[in-house]
């Protein structure tokens, strides 16, 4: 092995070009020993740098921590001192206020009333909402401030003032037909609120002022329009004490054709032959009341005029003088009885009408009772309006059969007493006639 080594250090030694790429290997070597352990220094100077930086923040963040548990320390000591004197303080309010937290609890409860009050109250369709402070008093837990309690109080007498007067104010308002519109108003106190001669409604929900779609009778508006016209005075004026609850119901009523309408076919029959009895009545009265005035002319003259019943009856005894009594008394009948007809003419119809009006009208009846068990049958009892329909038609038909009836009997009762009345003076004066002819023979 010794000898092997010789010989490789010979060799080594004596090869020049060899020893010449060791020496150069060695040098690099050298060199790049002395860069890494510059490198290695600098990155040591570097970490210890950093080190140095961690370990300042470190001693920033830990004093900032201390000072920051100092200061919590500090709030909640003042808090929990904060909360004892606020206890104290409340003791001190309950035990100063007393029964004035009965009177305040009271004053919630009114505050809450009145809001509802003003909400609905037609005043605020003129003012708008004045809700604001009631509910904020309603709802507070605490000791109401004095200018919230005297506002309130300057709520309520506004309130009662507006109540009792008769106001004019412009204003948006929605037509029947759904478009908006700029009118005057007129609001009645808190009952009423019209313009022209149509009815206003005030909508709580939306806060708007609506025209009825469906207006009351014709009297009540012409009081409106009365009231809407006038500029000074006293006018005649129809309120609504409910705010609109009595209004809204006086326009469900249905009108007289609608009435008339409910009565369906029969009650069209029922109208038709009233309205047919009607003229025929008024006809013979005006036609009796003429001869009856032309009878009354001819009792005062002694010449017979034929353009009355009377005096076709003396013309009669005039041609006849000189006949004896019997044939006298034949002569003056059958001329008496020319006259009854036109005198009793249409009667008979009258007292049919009379007679008829009243059974059409419990036809109706038991028409409308039929459509009504039929509605029943189909439906059941559960909704009534069902039913309304066969009810209105029963009771409208017998209301116009007696309608038309009661004032039949009348005017046939009338017009037959006067007929009759007529005749008995053709009969009376007939028979004075016969007497004088009686006595002439004797």
């Amino acid at each position: 092995m010794k000898k092997l080594i010789v010989i490789l250090s010979l060799a080594v030694i004596t090869t020049p070009a060899s020893a010449q790429s060791l020496d150069e290997l060695l040098q690099e070597v050298r060199q790049s020993r002395q860069q890494v352990s510059t490198e290695v220094e600098a990155r040591l100077r570097q970490f210890r740098q950093q080190r140095d930086q961690q370990a300042a923040l470190l001693r920033d963040v830990q004093s900032q921590l201390a000072a920051a548990e100092a200061r919590s320390a500090e709030l909640s000591a003042a808090f929990e001192a904060n909360e004892l004197q606020l206890e104290e303080m409340e003791e001190n309010l309950r035990v100063q206020t007393g029964d004035m937290s009965e009177v305040f609890g009271v004053v919630r409860q009114y505050a809450g009333d009145a809001a509802g009050a003003l909400k609905s109250s037609l005043v605020s369709a003129q003012f708008g909402d004045r809700t604001t402070l009631l509910r904020d008093l309603s709802e507070t837990k605490n000791v109401p401030p004095p200018e919230q309690l005297r506002r309130f109080h300057e709520l309520m007498l506004e309130e009662m003032v507006q109540s009792g007067k008769v106001a004019r104010f412009n204003g948006p308002i929605v037509t029947a037909s759904g478009e908006p519109a700029e009118v005057e108003i007129v609001r009645v106190g808190t009952f009423n609120l019209v313009t022209d001669d149509k009815f206003l409604k005030y909508d709580i929900g939306t806060g708007t002022v609506q025209e009825l779609p469906r207006q009351p009778q014709d009297r009540f508006r012409s009081d409106a329009d009365a009231l809407t016209s006038a500029s000074g005075g006293t006018v005649r004026m129809a309120v609504d004490p409910t705010a609109g609850a009595l209004l809204s119901l006086l326009i469900q009523a249905p009108s007289t054709k609608e009435r008339v309408d409910q009565g369906g076919a029969v009650g069209y029959v029922i109208l038709a032959l009233g309205a047919v009895g009607l003229l025929i009545g008024l006809l013979r009265l005006f036609y009796l009341f003429a001869a009856g005035a032309r009878i009354r002319s001819q009792l005062k003259s002694e010449e017979a005029n034929e353009n009355n019943a009377l005096g076709r009856v003396l013309a009669v005894y005039q041609k006849n003088r000189d006949a004896d009594t019997e044939t006298l008394e034949l002569k003056l009948d059958e001329a008496i009885m020319k006259e009854t007809p036109k005198l009793e003419k249409w009667q008979v119809a009258l007292k049919v009408i009379a007679a008829v009006a009243p059974l059409l009208g419990l036809l109706g009846t038991v028409v409308g009772m039929i459509q009504t068990f039929q509605q029943i049958t189909l439906f059941g009892t559960g909704d009534p309006k069902l039913m309304a329909g066969g009810i209105s038609k029963a009771l409208v038909t017998t209301m116009l059969g007696l309608i038309v009836a009661i004032p039949m009997v009348l005017l046939h009762s009338i017009v037959a007493s006067r007929s009759k009345h007529l005749i008995e003076i053709l009969e009376e004066q007939s028979a004075g006639i016969i007497a004088e002819q009686a006595e002439k023979e004797l």
